[in-house]
Formats: C-alpha cells, structure tokens, sequence
C-alpha cells in the first residue's frame, strides 16, 4: 500500500543551504519549477565549468554574495505584470539559470533545482513549484500555512 502523501500548507517557512537562510515560500502547485529571488545574477567560469554568482533579493540580506554552479537555464513562461509581451499565440518565456540547492522543509531534506529571478515585488521570495512537491512526496492543503513548523534539518 502507498504510503499517504506529506501534507504542507500553501505557505511554508524553508531552511535553503549553503545559504543558511530560512525563508518564506509559497508552494505552487501551478508552477513547475522552484524560484529563489536573487539580484545582481552573473554567470562566470571556474576551473573550466560554469558558475554564477547572486545576491539574495530578501529583506535584511545584506551584501552577501552566494556562488553556485550553474546546472542550466530554465524556460519560465512570463507574466504580464513581469514585463512579458505574448507573440501571436505563444506565452513570453524567460531563461533564467538554475542552480542546484538544499531544501529543508519540517524535518525533511531534498536537493531541488531552483531558477534565480528577483522576486522582490511578490510577497515570498521563494516559490516551490511541482516538481519539487513531488520530490518531497508531498500534497499542498491551500487552506492551511506553515503546517511544518520550522525547519529541523
């Protein structure tokens, strides 16, 4: 028998390393990849591979920079209100680089591929699409918030 899904609120509080930062998130079913708000996002080369450097778009970030590798680019269909203007018939698309990151959500800990955007004007500056949620093997109660407490990884 399969077992029952984790049961997470619309919103989640979520421990992200090596940042060591928890931040709020949204948990989006209707999204598919996961998005942190990070500014100033620059790709650069190191030993050969390719890396990008970021700041977090968060309050009380301060100027910390955060380097990652750089795993690809996801294509994000855009929103009016990011700017986005549809061709006839296609959604905007955005390219934004992804980068590989460690979740942690109550007591439970997936490494998640997650696009870098500056989310400053939305209320989370962490977005957990689907795929994620699938990872965590996990179903979203949009009625609840903050049902995993605090992250204990």
């Amino acid at each position: 028998m399969a077992e029952e899904p984790r049961l997470y609120g619309r919103y989640e509080n979520i421990r992200v390393e090596p940042l060591s930062q928890v931040l709020p998130a949204k948990m989006d079913t209707g999204a598919m990849t996961a998005s942190l708000s990070a500014t100033d996002i620059q790709r650069f080369e190191r030993d050969g591979q390719p890396w990008v450097r970021f700041r977090l778009a968060v309050e009380d970030a301060g100027d910390t920079w955060y380097e990652r590798p750089l795993i690809g680019f996801s294509e994000i269909k855009q929103r009016v209100e990011e700017g986005g203007v549809a061709a006839e018939g296609e959604p905007p698309r955005a390219r934004r680089p992804l980068v590989s990151l460690e979740l942690c959500i109550g007591d439970e800990r997936r490494e998640a591929q997650v696009n870098l955007t500056d989310r400053s004007h939305f209320d989370y500056p962490l977005l957990i699409g689907a795929e994620t949620i699938r990872d965590l093997q996990a179903a979203v109660d949009p009625a609840q918030r903050y049902t995993a407490g605090r992250p204990s990884c």
